[in-house]
């Protein structure tokens, strides 16, 4: 399946979820609501997603006199692509991922905790797996994804609240809060962050592997940095945002119990293992 038929279905998908939190709260009126929310919405992903997760994570924009620039740059000519805009996040955490609606609208984001862990060689593989992924145009859904998913999870939780305080639909036998609404809502935002990363398929992540591998020349400078990411990303947990884990290179927290069912991610040594397999 294109990622354009996946942004399609992802785009109505989360409609839907905004219309029955809507309908939920509010009945016709609140289905009007949410109807308008989704549209903002479905415009805003489309233009504004990467702007919106960059923010999410106060980014900043860095020149051409970063190091990291320079590698992006280097590297963005070896894949033959646009030079896209580069930031860095301060969190000391590991991670990187790169966000926006074409190649020629691309941004690669990393963290301050991954430049200080990995060499040239290892952050070399690391910005390659990202614009492969630029390559391959899975940025567009991941922004997308990641900007739906976020406002599904805060409309989740002002419903949960409003049941709470005696808010939801009334009617004329029951005055107090919609107890079925309510428990819909406790459970729609972990729900809907499940959905997400099933949306995003794990065959993503060795495809960008494999792609970054070619893009950089070698495997061994992204298998090594996935094996410190991985270590070091569980001393130093990144405290992101659930609805964006799947955009990151590695899981910026670890899933426990059934959630580690809906990882976002394949595990790490079988990426390493499909990217040394071939040499």
């Amino acid at each position: 399946m294109s990622n354009g038929i996946k942004t399609v279905l992802l785009l109505g998908a989360m409609s839907a979820l905004l219309l029955a939190i809507g309908d939920m709260l509010g009945g016709p009126n609140g289905l009007k609501i949410g109807l308008a929310f989704a549209v903002v919405m479905n415009f805003g992903s489309y233009w504004f997603s990467d702007k919106i997760v960059l923010r999410m994570y106060s980014a900043h924009q860095v020149d051409a006199n970063h190091p990291l620039y320079r590698i992006t740059e280097r590297l963005a000519r070896q894949a033959g692509l646009p030079m896209p805009k580069v930031y860095v996040i301060p969190d000391r955490s590991p991670n990187a991922f790169a966000t926006g609606r074409n190649p020629e609208h691309a941004a690669v984001a990393a963290t301050e905790g991954i430049l200080a862990l990995l060499n040239e060689s290892e952050l070399e593989g690391v910005i390659a797996h990202e614009l492969a992924h630029v390559k391959h145009r899975d940025i567009l859904i991941s922004s997308i994804a990641a900007t739906m998913a976020a406002a599904i999870m805060m409309a989740a939780r002002m419903a949960m609240y409003a049941g709470m305080f005696g808010g939801g639909r009334q009617d004329d036998r029951n005055q107090g809060s919609n107890p079925i609404a309510l428990l819909a809502m406790m459970f729609l935002a972990p729900i809907a962050a499940m959905v997400i990363q099933m949306a995003i398929s794990r065959s993503r992540e060795f495809s960008a592997d494999a792609g970054g591998a070619s893009i950089a020349g070698s495997p061994y400078g992204l298998a090594d940095a996935l094996r410190k990411i991985e270590a070091a990303a569980r001393r130093v947990p990144m405290d992101a945002n659930p609805a964006t884990e799947h955009m990151f290179i590695i899981k910026p927290f670890s899933s426990a119990g059934l959630m580690s069912l809906f990882s976002s991610h394949p595990p790490t040594e079988d990426r390493i293992r499909a990217l040394l397999g071939s040499r």
